[in-house]
């Protein structure tokens, strides 16, 4: 008889760089015809929208449901 083999979770990620931020870098770029500062008011005007979400998800979903998650609006510091 064969010891049972232990099973890993997944990671939300896999460990190897994917997406490569250097490519995502230049396809932002390259949305934005190299625009820099267009891509830059592009992804902000994104955050704003994705804060708007979570604000929205925030006041419609019950503590119970979340298990007493609450929404971060700021990320940890790199």
């Amino acid at each position: 008889m064969q010891p049972a083999k232990i099973l890993q979770p997944e990671p939300a990620w896999p460990d190897t760089a994917w997406p490569d931020p250097a490519w995502e870098v230049e396809a932002v770029l390259a949305w934005h015809d190299d625009n820099a500062k267009a891509a830059i008011r592009s992804l902000l005007d994104d955050c704003k929208h994705l804060r708007q979400q979570l604000a929205l998800a925030e006041r419609a979903i019950s503590r119970g449901m979340t298990r007493g998650w609450t929404p971060r609006y700021e990320r940890d510091a790199l």
